[in-house]
């Protein structure tokens, strides 16, 4: 994280600055969509976002990736200090675990509601002994924990220009399409890592149970019934994201740019799905690096538009907002090597 950044926002102790930019360091390893996004936030907002992240990443990292080939139990009991060091950071303000440090820092600062936190934590455990899920029911149940509560965390550093409970429906419904997209596009690595979130009852209206599936992960070879059962999922998606994207427009000017761009590079993803034949069992299907630099020079240029308005007082303008981006920020050839460091 860069010293501007956390200047603007007012951090100053030198172990939270430390503890930021170790959020920043996992948000730009592990969610390089997002991570593009979030350079469109005014800046002192950024190391709030980068702290919401990367606590999220770092659970997620200790389901998915601590230890290759440790057991559940290993996982379980380092879920179990994570919750702990949650617990007792957000009671004291602070950790030596630098993830809940930032992260209380950020919950403390823009007042965010402790029961997020908790509910995604209860959707982490989960993902170590559910493998499936029978109906879109259940998958959303898990996913108001895992994807939702994301949304909602985000709403008081994002800003609305409604009171927060209309803007909520929204922001969660948003959280929950960008998770669908990564579940199209993970279905193989979902699999290897023993886990289907494709709904069961979906899957079985196309005839397509978890053995069709690991047959098509194991031999390379497609499948016209996973193909339709994909293509269901991908409509779902897309049926969340229009619930979702009117949202947008309730939030505060100078933050739209940034969750209009994270919606267009995750509905990307869906687009790189389809173009790829649906071929997410052989393949990881990605938006391309023209189709980034493209969207963040869009978000560019939004962004230096709602700031202008925001200046001349069309808007109302929260305190410490950026302010307007330089001319020469705006082009495509700028934004080109912005899209390309998260590639």
């Amino acid at each position: 994280m860069t010293d501007r950044e956390l200047d603007a926002a007012g951090v100053s102790d030198p172990a939270l600055r430390a503890a930021y930019r170790h959020c920043r360091a996992l948000n730009a390893r592990h969610g390089r969509t997002y991570f593009l996004a979030t350079r469109l936030l005014p800046v002192e907002r950024r190391p709030a976002v980068h702290a919401l992240y990367g606590f999220a990443r770092w659970a997620d990292d200790i389901v998915d990736s601590l230890c290759p080939g440790a057991g559940a139990d290993v996982r379980v009991r380092a879920l179990s200090r994570l919750q702990e060091e949650l617990e007792e950071g957000l009671r004291r303000d602070g950790s030596g675990e630098p993830v809940v440090r930032a992260l209380a820092d950020t919950a403390r600062r823009y007042a965010i509601d402790h029961a997020h936190f908790r509910d995604f934590m209860t959707a982490m455990r989960s993902d170590l002994v559910v493998t499936a899920y029978p109906t879109y029911a259940d998958l959303r149940a898990y996913m108001q924990g895992s994807a939702a509560v994301i949304g909602l965390e985000m709403l008081p550093v994002l800003g609305t220009v409604v009171p927060q409970e209309e803007a909520a429906p929204h922001a969660a419904a948003l959280g929950v399409a960008f998770q669908l997209s990564n579940f199209l596009r993970d279905v193989g690595e979902d699999l290897d890592r023993g886990r289907v979130y494709l709904p069961a009852d979906l899957l079985a209206g196309h005839c397509v149970d978890r053995e069709l599936l690991a047959w098509s992960r194991a031999t390379g070879c497609p499948d016209r019934r996973i193909t339709a059962a994909l293509r269901e999922f991908e409509a779902l998606t897309r049926s969340v994201y229009r619930a979702a994207v009117p949202g947008i427009e309730l939030l505060d000017p100078v933050a739209r740019p940034c969750i209009r761009t994270a919606a267009v590079l995750y509905g990307g993803i869906l687009d790189a799905v389809v173009r790829d034949g649906y071929a997410v069992l052989q393949r990881r299907s990605v938006v391309p690096r023209r189709r980034r630099a493209v969207v963040a020079a869009d978000g560019l240029v939004r962004v230096a538009a709602a700031r202008l308005r925001v200046r001349r007082g069309h808007v109302h303008r929260p305190p410490g907002c950026a302010r307007a981006l330089p001319a020469a920020a705006l082009s495509p050839a700028t934004a080109a090597p912005f899209a390309e460091e998260v590639a």
